[in-house]
């Protein structure tokens, strides 16, 4: 997948928790560090989300997105 933005860090889904209508996907990043972002549940289904995926998160000035 191609995106413009710059701001993107890889790393491996260690953690998926679904909410009522968003859920939190804690990743493990290149770098020794963990991630959590916010997401949709929605999001989490249409992409199958699950832990041990490799995922992008794309960072905007605003938020953190994932990407698979």
């Amino acid at each position: 997948m191609k995106i413009s933005a710059r701001n993107q860090l890889r790393g491996k889904v260690t953690q998926v928790r679904k909410g009522v209508i968003t859920a939190q996907v804690k990743m493990r990043i290149e770098t020794p560090a963990t991630l959590t972002a916010v997401i949709t549940r929605e999001a989490v289904q249409e992409m199958k989300i699950k832990r041990g995926d490799d995922v992008l998160a794309v960072i905007k000035a605003t938020s953190i997105m994932v990407s698979k």
